[in-house]
């Protein structure tokens, strides 16, 4: 079905409305003579303020009267400034139509053309608007490009796209595999923006416990990085942290000694109660309570999380209770840290499930259940569902090892969680 031009918008309201054009011409401001060349169609490609005039008294919707005017418009001034004025309304479909036809416009070269809506698209204007425009921009910039074979803006807009959707812990998997797309035109960033991109993804990679994959990425900004800058301290310490998990202590010993030596605020703490799990991982069980309490008593929010469940293992490996009722007077403190990343998330879950093992231990079944689900939904803000399904199968190994009937109310809670997984995924 054709969309209605301006011309046929106007013909329509002066009909319902009974107006003829010399009340119109009062109303808007037009000329007679203008607004007769629109309706008749005479004057296919009306100015933009003329439109901009008509609209205040159109009952037809914003986004269908710029619909229609764009039917015939091709000058790229016109659909810039049209740009410019629908980014401040919430319609994500019409600026991609918008900045397309602005690149397709006859009157622009395709490399110019894609420079100045990826500059705009980078502006303060569009930043401040809101996450749906930025994409919109940087979706049709990397379309375009990739159409037209101009690959510098291919990588500039996937990169920017990237770096906004990251930012949504639900789909961490997904958006990891779109960054990593992006390493096939990393030469045609700038040597910052392929810093930044191996960064992102190394603790992206991080975040989902891609441990190798952190390793080799956070290598390139190593490498790459002449400076001292807190990217590289960061992803020092994301190498170290990393070959911790993969169990390679000798390495992560290497890299902690190098992450030392910069001068940044958190490295003094980072590296005691690092220095402190290694031990504890390396059989030397006395030393690393000694370290990681003395940690404990002066935690900063950054590490507190981790402190205790780096402790709360060790205790259970030495069956230390007592310990372990004092850690669990942190948890109020843990739930009111202001957490930013995907990884200080798994680490409150880890947290919930330590305290459900423990709780098991001590044959308070229900306790044990709380926490289990707990972590669960923890787990499930950061995609890491398999590690909730773990804690889902510790409450129904109970239940069938033991041969125990399970209550209702535990039943109606996991059915709860695993609804929440579902829409989750």
């Amino acid at each position: 079905m054709q969309k209605k031009t301006i011309g046929d918008m106007l013909a329509e309201y002066r009909r319902n409305s009974g107006l003829s054009f010399a009340q119109l011409e009062d109303r808007t401001g037009l000329s007679r003579g203008v607004l007769q060349k629109i309706e008749s169609g005479e004057t296919k490609r009306p100015e933009f303020k003329t439109v901009k005039s008509l609209a205040t008294l159109f009952p037809f919707p914003y986004e269908e009267i710029i619909e229609g005017y764009l039917e015939d418009e091709t000058r790229s001034e016109t659909l810039f400034e049209i740009l410019q004025e629908i980014i401040q309304c919430d319609y994500t479909s019409l600026v991609e139509r918008v900045s397309l036809k602005f690149l397709q416009s006859p009157n622009e070269k395709t490399e110019k053309a894609l420079e100045r809506l990826y500059c705009f698209a980078d502006s303060n204007a569009i930043v401040e608007a809101n996450n749906e425009i930025c994409l919109a921009l940087y979706k049709v910039i990397a379309n375009y490009a990739r159409q037209c074979g101009e690959p510098i803006y291919i990588a500039k807009a996937l990169f920017k796209k990237y770096l906004i959707e990251r930012d949504d812990f639900t789909k961490l998997p997904q958006t990891y595999q779109s960054g990593e797309q992006i390493l096939h035109y990393a030469e045609f960033l700038s040597p910052d923006e392929r810093i930044l991109l191996h960064y992102k993804l190394g603790v992206h990679a991080y975040n989902l416990g891609l441990f190798d994959d952190c390793i080799k990425l956070c290598q390139h900004v190593l490498k790459e990085d002449g400076t001292e800058s807190r990217i590289k301290a960061d992803s020092t310490l994301a190498i170290c942290n990393s070959h911790y998990y993969l169990g390679d202590y000798g390495l992560s010993e290497k890299y902690l000694e190098l992450f030392s030596h910069y001068s940044y605020p958190h490295v003094t703490e980072t590296v005691k109660v690092m220095e402190g799990a290694i031990n504890g991982k390396k059989g030397n069980l006395n030393l690393a309570i000694t370290k990681l309490q003395a940690c404990l008593s002066e935690a900063t929010d950054n590490n507190i999380i981790h402190i205790v469940n780096e402790l709360f293992e060790l205790y259970l490996k030495s069956n230390d209770f007592h310990s372990i009722e004092n850690l669990l007077k942190y948890e109020g403190q843990m739930n009111n840290v202001n957490i930013r990343t995907p990884f200080k998330k798994t680490e409150l879950a880890y947290y919930f499930r330590l305290k459900g093992d423990y709780k098991m231990r001590l044959g308070l079944i229900r306790d044990a259940v709380d926490s289990y689900l707990k972590a669960t939904f923890e787990y499930a803000k950061v995609s890491a569902h398999e590690k909730g399904y773990e804690c889902v199968n510790q409450i129904l190994n109970y239940y069938t090892k033991n041969k125990k009937e399970m209550d209702y109310f535990v039943i109606k809670d996991i059915q709860k969680v695993y609804n929440e997984l579902i829409i989750s995924r």
